[in-house]
C-alpha cells in the first residue's frame, strides 16, 4: 500500500518549508509552502522544549496518525506540509486536533496564513 504523500527526511526541505505559509493552532502550528512539482509532502518536528523523548515520540505517533488520516483527502497538492508540536498538543482530545488539522489546511489553501513572526527573540534588559 503506497502513502498519497511522502516523508521529508532533509534538514534543507524543513527550512525551505519555514518560509511558506504558517498557521498556528493550539496543539501545531502548521507550515505549507509549493515545493515546484514534487508531489505531496510532509514532515514533523517536536523540539526538546516540549517534553521527554517519551512525550516527543508520543505527539510525533499522533501527528502521523492525523497525517495519514487527514493529507491524502484534504492536503494540498504539490505542497509540503510541516507540522510543529506544541506545548498542549501531547494531551490534545485527538478529534479536537482533526478538526484544527482540517482548519488549518483550510486556511492554507485559501492563502490565509498568520502574520509573519518578529525577528529576534524576546527582549531581555541589559545585563
Amino acid at each position: 500500500m503506497t502513502s498519497a504523500y511522502s516523508t521529508m527526511n532533509r534538514r534543507a526541505d524543513f527550512v525551505a518549508a519555514n518560509a511558506g505559509l504558517r498557521v498556528a493552532r493550539p496543539g501545531f502550528v502548521l507550515l505549507a509552502k509549493p515545493n515546484g512539482g514534487q508531489g505531496m509532502r510532509a514532515g514533523i518536528t517536536v523540539t526538546k522544549k516540549i517534553g521527554n523523548a517519551v512525550v516527543r515520540n508520543r505527539m510525533k505517533r499522533r501527528f502521523r496518525a492525523l497525517l495519514r488520516e487527514m493529507l491524502p483527502e484534504h492536503g494540498l497538492a504539490d505542497t509540503d506540509h510541516v507540522l510543529i508540536g506544541r506545548d498542549n498538543g501531547v494531551e490534545r482530545d485527538f478529534s479536537l486536533l482533526r478538526e484544527e488539522l482540517l482548519a488549518a489546511l483550510t486556511r492554507a489553501e485559501a492563502g490565509k496564513g498568520d502574520p509573519p513572526r518578529r525577528k529576534g527573540g524576546p527582549r531581555r534588559g541589559k545585563r
